[in-house]
Formats: C-alpha cells, sequence, structure tokens
C-alpha cells in the first residue's frame, strides 16, 4: 500500500472527485463541481480505476474506491491520475474559478506532505514542492497568464523530470531561458540576433531592456553595485547554457554516459526562473504594463 498520500489527501480526493455529500442539511457548497453516481463511475474509469457505486452511497462508494488503488502495486501512479485530472481546468471550462477552488482543497492537503498541483499550458501537473521551490513559483504565477512563446512547455518539461531525467531537465531550463528571450523580442517587434543560441539571445534582449553590465543611467552611489549584479545575471545565463551543451540531452547520451546529479537541475532551474522573471518583470517596467498574477 502506497504510504506517499495521507488520508488528508484522500479525503480532499474526495471531496473534490465528488463534490461533497447530498441531501444534507447545511452542507457546504460542493467543491468544483457535484457529480452524481454514474459520472463518479466514469471520472474513475477515465482514470483506469473501475468502480461501481452500487447500493452504496456516492461519498463512501468513492472513498472506497480511493483507498483500494492505493493499495494495488501501481497505487502512487493510480492516486497521482486522479489528482490531476480533477484538476484539470478542461473540467471547468464554464466555471474556472471552481478549477481554482478545486486546486485549493487538494493543495492545503498536499503540501504538508511536500506535494503541490500547478497548472501550466493549461494542463494540471502534480510535483514535489522542494522541487519546485520557492525561486521557480513566483515564475510560474506569472507565466500561467500568458503565452509566452514555448516557455509554459519547457516548465512543464522541467518540473517532473528533476529526479526521474535531469538532464532532460537541464536541457529544458536553458530552453526556458531561450524561450523567453526569444518571446521578448517578437514582443518588441525586434528581429532574433543572428546568433540564436543562449549567448546570442540574451545579448540581444539586455541590448533592448537597457541591461548591458556597462549601463550608465544609475545613482552613482549603487552604479558598480547593479553593474555586477547584471554581470552576475549574465554568467548565471551563460553558465546554464554551458551546462545544458556538457550535462543536458540536447545532444544525445553517448555510452557510458555519467547522470547529473539532481540538485544540479533543481539548481539550474532555480537560475534559469530568476533570471527569466528579471527578464519578464524588466521588459513589464519598459512597456509600462504589468501581466496579472495567477491565483492559484
Amino acid at each position: 500500500m502506497t504510504d506517499r498520500f495521507s488520508p488528508f489527501i484522500v479525503s480532499a480526493l474526495v471531496d473534490t472527485i465528488t463534490g461533497g455529500a447530498a441531501g444534507v442539511a447545511n452542507a457546504p457548497p460542493p467543491i468544483g463541481v457535484y457529480r452524481s453516481g454514474p459520472q463518479i463511475e466514469q471520472f474513475f474509469l477515465s482514470c483506469g480505476i473501475d468502480m461501481q457505486v452500487g447500493a452504496v452511497s456516492r461519498v463512501p462508494a468513492a472513498t472506497a474506491a480511493i483507498r483500494d488503488a492505493m493499495r494495488r502495486p501501481e497505487g502512487d501512479k493510480a492516486i497521482e491520475r486522479l489528482i490531476v485530472t480533477v484538476c484539470d481546468p478542461r473540467e471547468y471550462l464554464a466555471e474556472p474559478d471552481k478549477a481554482v477552488a478545486v486546486r485549493e482543497r487538494l493543495n492545503a492537503a498536499l503540501e504538508p506532505d511536500g506535494l503541490s498541483v500547478t497548472v501550466v499550458g493549461g494542463k494540471a501537473i502534480l510535483v514535489e514542492r522542494q522541487q519546485n521551490g520557492l525561486v521557480v513559483e513566483p515564475f510560474l504565477a506569472k507565466v500561467q497568464t500568458i503565452d509566452f512563446d514555448t516557455v509554459q512547455v519547457e516548465i512543464a518539461r522541467a518540473l517532473p523530470n528533476l529526479k526521474t531525467d535531469p538532464e532532460d531537465a537541464l536541457t529544458a531550463a536553458s530552453s526556458l531561458i531561450e524561450a523567453v528571450c526569444r518571446s521578448i523580442l517578437i514582443e518588441l517587434n525586434q528581429p532574433l540576433p543572428p546568433r540564436k543560441d543562449i549567448e546570442g539571445l540574451l545579448k540581444a534582449v539586455q541590448e533592448q531592456l537597457h541591461l548591458s553590465p556597462g549601463r550608465s543611467d544609475l545613482p552613482p552611489e549603487i552604479e558598480m553595485d547593479v553593474r555586477q549584479i547584471l554581470g552576475g545575471l549574465t554568467s548565471v545565463i551563460k553558465g546554464v547554457g554551458a551546462l545544458r551543451t556538457h550535462g543536458g540531452d540536447a545532444h544525445g547520451r553517448e555510452k557510458g554516459f555519467q547522470r547529473i546529479d539532481g540538485r544540479i537541475a533543481l539548481l539550474a532551474l532555480n537560475a534559469a526562473s530568476t533570471a527569466a522573471l528579471f527578464l519578464i518583470e524588466t521588459w513589464e517596467r519598459q512597456q509600462r504594463r504589468a501581466l496579472p498574477s495567477h491565483a492559484s
């Protein structure tokens, strides 16, 4: 039996899948949508779990089905499918606020166990919060509300792979910066540079956003400090690109390939997210506009 998911997560899943008990005096409104018995059966079937409500009421039947799924050899995967399916925004196209309520209910139960559901590119993803980290989350909140080239695709690619495929996550971290740089240049109606690698794209964006390390429009007392930070930002981004070349999977994996430590992939993703968030916020400031923040 899986011990990854606590009873609190089971309870939250039951609440969000069923919508809560029906016909009970003073019962709270449904969390998300109310599903009838047949709808609950169909929901479980779509997640690869055959269950029957039968003579039992909806909530106990859903609880029993989840606990039974947890006892199976592939229990973790079954519960993950239930979580990401019930959080899928496409389940709530007519009432998107209900999708937010469902994620909030599940995340309240998931977060103490180090898990979190986030939506990237319109798709729900279950991630470990220690993988996601405080650095990545503000960036996620920003780009969930925009369509910046392939940015969301790269985030969705990187987050689940930090442990299982750190080389792919490393490649995605580098691609993330490249995607942000390309998108900013496109938004500014500027041509892409002849060199479309990470260094060429970064240099072009720095020029357009007046972020060159030698800028001179700063107060004298902080000019050198800011120059040092901007120079460090450039070094970090170039380092992520170099790490991708030497340790990522963009160029294949030869025989005897040495796996990258997951911590290094996490460091690269956090560094890429920090740099990319700074570039986006600088673009916002220059354009005197603000992208909306995502509520959940």
